[in-house]
């Protein structure tokens, strides 16, 4: 792997986490003004532009929309519209940085379904890690917060539900190619939501309906350079530079709703990503082990 592909993958990476940042700030601001499912529907809905633009120059539409587990497609859809519903629900209750923190237990909770579901090894490292991990969630979480619990629910949720949607993903992968599943994935959602649109919808303003389509173009954007960072470098030398998320999402909630972080949320929050590290070396270790003895 050269070192410039490596550079520019973490280039893409911690830009794609400003721009998520950026998104969720969005959608946080617009959640306490209009239905969940309206705000849910235009961030789908405007990032299929900037997925069509990207993905349809490379595979063309028919190599896009061919698939033969459509049915897959649609259940990992349903999953992501519940996991996307629960943390815009924990944007709408709870400070932004300590829903995001949350959030990062999915890398725990995939790992735990994929002993279950996918039949992985998993070894007492990794265990002990999950374990001190998850003593990092209950850290941020705070249960006896009381105004926080109900918002802390919904950001656990979202890490259960988007951790679903990660096995189907290395199910799917062997046989549906990234932009075959981010199409179904955006088109999908932006449906099912729309389903929801007749029972909850508030006209938006004219500045609110261009927040709204902003939200979707830069989370369309930032789905991308996700990925291509992915592509570009190993996840070892990519993912970790993920978790700057929480320090975005920490100035911004203080410079725009006023949120201290409390000494639960820093603590949890270092301990819960000194946990996903681990686990992510781990992997790493045990997958150049595998790939050297394939290659012997």
């Amino acid at each position: 792997m050269q070192r410039d592909q490596v550079l520019s993958g973490i280039f893409y990476m911690i830009a794609s986490t400003i721009m998520f940042s950026a998104v969720n700030a969005l959608v946080k601001w617009e959640v306490a003004l209009y239905p969940v499912d309206e705000v849910a529907f235009f961030r789908s809905a405007f990032a299929i532009i900037p997925c069509l633009l990207i993905v349809l120059p490379k595979r063309g539409l028919a190599g896009v929309v061919r698939t033969e587990r459509f049915g897959g497609h649609l259940r990992r859809a349903v999953s992501q519209l519940c996991s996307m519903t629960a943390i815009f629900m924990a944007f709408k209750l709870m400070p932004l940085a300590g829903a995001m923190a949350i959030s990062f237990s999915a890398p725990l909770i995939t790992t735990v379904l994929s002993v279950f579901l996918l039949k992985e090894k998993v070894g007492v490292h990794r265990w002990s890690a999950i374990g001190v991990g998850f003593i990092g969630v209950i850290l941020i979480t705070d249960p006896g917060a009381g105004a926080l619990q109900l918002g802390a629910l919904f950001a656990l949720a979202n890490a259960v539900l988007i951790s679903t949607v990660a096995i189907a993903i290395r199910r799917m992968g062997a046989t549906e190619s990234a932009e075959t599943l981010l199409f179904y994935q955006i088109a999908l959602l932006t449906i099912l939501t729309g389903l929801f649109l007749p029972f909850a919808f508030i006209l938006p303003t004219l500045t609110d309906f261009g927040l709204l389509a902003l939200a979707g173009l830069t989370n369309g954007v930032a789905q991308y350079w996700w990925t291509k960072s992915l592509h570009m470098a190993p996840p070892s030398a990519v993912v970790p530079f993920n978790y700057l998320s929480l320090l975005w999402a920490a100035i911004i909630g203080f410079a725009i709703w006023g949120d201290l972080p409390t000494w639960q949320l820093i603590l949890g929050s270092m301990v819960l990503v000194a946990s996903g590290l681990y686990i992510l070396w781990r992997e790493s270790g045990e997958r150049r082990l595998v790939q050297r003895a394939s290659s012997s």
